[in-house]
């Protein structure tokens, strides 16, 4: 493989002194990666190559929106797939024309120098081949950006994910501050304050996003009950003691497993957790991904419909406990009553 660490054009390449049948070699062999008309080594992940090349292309741009967040490692999901797929690029207002192609998308926007930093990139097997770094939007102004641009129920789940990992409230106030008149932001700022880092997974997030368009209360994210003797293992998802009714965000993946016994196990378990959850006298819910995606106004029905039937139950105050946002733990030390929140 040729060490070469930027992105060049067939005519750099041919000042480097190779011919074009030693660069059509190169990219079939694997030795150079070609996109657009940018070569770059074939030492890097390809993925990563064509990113390099797409920015390559656009001089100024940094890395923005879907691709600053695959580059940060932060969940997104989006109802059209081909548009998280393209590369997603920012540069300054005046740099070039703003249109980037038919794999690329370009945004012509102001770039605070404070929401800019480097991402480095090392070769797969010789991380001593790798680019000192590709300017990339930080956490913070990705999760703005999208927030902008998307709707609530994707703009939720990358912001639920990003203050789990790796973003505060305050961060976010400060480039909605920077953003302030921007299209969109008042959008963003409205998602924003909808965010939950308790939120574990993207169902969960989209889930809410459906809750708070329909108008349903907001829901209590990870509670667990007091059985009489002790607190429960079980967390459930969503909770709302006013009507006695939690609701469980079910993906197929939580019960994927490498053998029939292991998933009659976790079916089991499931059944399990079910029951005991069952026994303090609340309504269930449990739903998946086709019913907060492809049918949300028969989830939002079906929720209606057991609110209707927790109030109608009665009975003793369920109690319930969640983790403390003050605390630095993610489960705070357990106790039994009084210190309680009850409905």
């Amino acid at each position: 493989m040729i060490a070469m660490n930027r992105p060049l054009r067939r005519r750099d390449l041919h000042r480097l002194g190779l011919s074009d049948s030693d660069i059509k070699r190169l990219a079939r062999n694997g030795g150079l990666h070609h996109f657009g008309d940018r070569y770059v080594s074939g030492a890097f992940e390809s993925e990563a190559a064509r990113m390099l090349c797409a920015q390559s292309a656009h001089p100024g741009s940094v890395f923005s929106h879907f691709s600053a967040a695959h580059l940060s490692g932060l969940r997104t999901w989006t109802a059209t797939p081909k548009s998280e797929r393209r590369v997603w690029l920012t540069r300054p207002v005046g740099i070039g024309r703003a249109d980037g192609g038919p794999d690329v998308v370009l945004r012509q926007l102001r770039i605070d120098p404070l929401d800019v930093r480097q991402h480095r990139v090392a070769a797969i097997e010789d991380p001593l081949v790798c680019l000192d770094g590709m300017p990339m939007t930080t956490p913070a102004r990705t999760v703005v950006d999208l927030a902008r641009q998307l709707p609530l129920r994707e703009a939720l789940v990358v912001i639920d994910h990003a203050l789990d990992v790796m973003v505060t409230r305050a961060e976010l106030d400060e480039v909605l501050d920077r953003q302030r008149g921007w299209p969109g932001v008042r959008r963003a700022k409205a998602a924003i304050g909808l965010g939950d880092p308790r939120a574990e997974s993207a169902l969960e997030s989209i889930a809410r996003a459906v809750f708070a368009e329909a108008g349903i209360p907001p829901p209590v994210l990870q509670a667990r009950f007091w059985d009489g003797h002790q607190w429960m293992p079980e967390r459930t998802d969503f909770w709302w003691p006013q009507f006695r009714t939690h609701a469980e965000a079910d993906g197929l993946a939580k019960f994927e497993a490498a053998s029939a016994a292991e998933r009659r196990r976790l079916h089991r378990a499931a059944f399990h957790r079910e029951q005991r959850l069952a026994a303090r006298g609340a309504e269930l819910v449990r739903f998946g991904w086709e019913d907060a995606v492809n049918e949300p106004a028969e989830l939002v029905r079906r929720m209606w419909q057991a609110f209707a039937r927790g109030v109608r139950r009665g009975g003793e105050p369920i109690l319930w406990r969640t983790e403390d946002p003050a605390t630095s733990s993610r489960w705070p030390r357990l106790e039994p009553p009084p210190d309680l929140a009850a409905s």
